[in-house]
């Protein structure tokens, strides 16, 4: 039997993320006996435009909800938008039965608005550029409970 080639791509592809996130996707949902990934997306969008200025992007997989993406245009900061729109992610996270959330965020970003907002870290690694490292936070939803 011929061995397998090693590929290094920067791209990911449709037919890659088929192969390799169906798959397991599969996996976990033959071990399981459940499969309830579902993507979120929570926006905040200009009264009068209607463009988007800002949101969180994530998803929820076996009970946990991942916030993946979150961010606000400059302009729209530190007037309670974020909040909102925190609080909207984690009330559909819960609503879909998730027991607990995970973030990581980069310590010039944001960690101080998360832990106002509930999180606790439970990690950090040190990263480029020197001083810079990722903070990785979660949140416990108190009205579900694991079976």
């Amino acid at each position: 039997m011929t061995k397998p080639s090693i590929v290094v791509a920067d791209d990911i592809t449709a037919d890659m993320q088929s192969a390799i996130g169906g798959g397991l996707d599969a996996f976990n949902d033959e071990v399981t006996g459940y499969g309830d990934r579902l993507p979120l997306a929570v926006l905040a969008r200009h009264p009068s435009t209607n463009t988007i200025i800002g949101g969180a992007l994530g998803r929820s997989s076996l009970g946990l909800l991942f916030l993946d993406l979150f961010y606000i245009h400059p302009e729209h900061r530190r007037g309670g938008l974020g909040t909102k729109i925190l609080q909207a992610f984690e009330a559909e996270g819960e609503r879909r039965g998730c027991v607990a959330a995970v973030l990581y965020t980069i310590n010039f970003q944001a960690p101080g608005f998360y832990a106002r907002n509930g999180w606790q870290p439970f990690g950090e690694i040190p990263c480029l550029p020197r001083g810079t490292s990722r903070i990785f936070m979660s949140k416990q939803f108190i009205r579900t409970r694991l079976s």
